[in-house]
């Protein structure tokens, strides 16, 4: 799959299966820090307690991750431009997503135990067991929702998610930015109308530079 593919097909669905969701399982409990600045980089106090909280707690198991992280790199792979999905850290934003917006949960675990089941139906392993070619002709049957049979549907939902969270993953990181190099309003230095207009118009800076304060060295 090429980059360019990524974004195509890209949808939020639901797995279509109902899975007993696994209880968020907590770590060793890391100290949240009380102490803080009412706001820090634009994030009030509430919302930074509720980000530590959020990476203190565990919710996917260390299979399910590994499945994450090579299903990314399948996505978006690593190319001349930029690193892959994982590189960037998609598997730690998908894992911190699923906690903070809770309805992820069931999709993205159903899915991932139906891509398992099927593979081990069609292969005899689970997907992260399988050879290159394998994984390949596993996600043909789910990647192109309009040529999916219909029996895959669950899959082409669970897909559809994965794709949408690590393209959301990525282009948010600051590698994903870079490779889109996409400046948005960038903040510059302006130092006003040139002086040869302002004569045009009878107007000058003096006036209003008396009354701006000297900014400090």
């Amino acid at each position: 799959m090429k980059r360019r593919d990524v974004l195509k097909n890209i949808g939020l669905g639901t797995a279509g299966v109902a899975v007993s969701g696994k209880a968020i399982a907590q770590n060793e409990p890391k100290k949240i820090v009380e102490e803080l600045p009412d706001s820090r980089n634009g994030q009030l106090k509430e919302e930074i307690l509720h980000e530590q909280k959020l990476k203190a707690e565990t919710f996917f198991d260390k299979h399910e991750m590994a499945t994450i992280a090579v299903l990314a790199d399948i996505i978006i792979p690593a190319d001349d431009k930029s690193g892959s999905a994982t590189d960037s850290g998609v598997p730690e934003f998908i894992e911190f997503i699923v906690k903070d917006m809770p309805h992820h949960q069931v999709p993205m675990r159903g899915g991932l135990m139906w891509l398992d089941l099927e593979c081990n139906r069609q292969f005899g392993k689970k997907f992260i067991k399988l050879s290159k070619s394998d994984k390949t002709k596993m996600l043909d049957q789910i990647a192109y929702p309009a040529e999916a049979k219909p029996e895959m549907s669950q899959g082409v939902a669970f897909f559809n998610k994965m794709r949408d969270l690590t393209a959301t993953g990525f282009f948010t990181s600051k590698m994903g930015v870079k490779d889109l190099d996409y400046r948005g309003n960038t903040p510059n230095a302006w130092d006003g109308a040139p002086e040869e207009d302002l004569k045009k118009f009878g107007l000058s800076y003096d006036e209003w530079r008396k009354h701006v304060p000297a900014e400090e060295d």
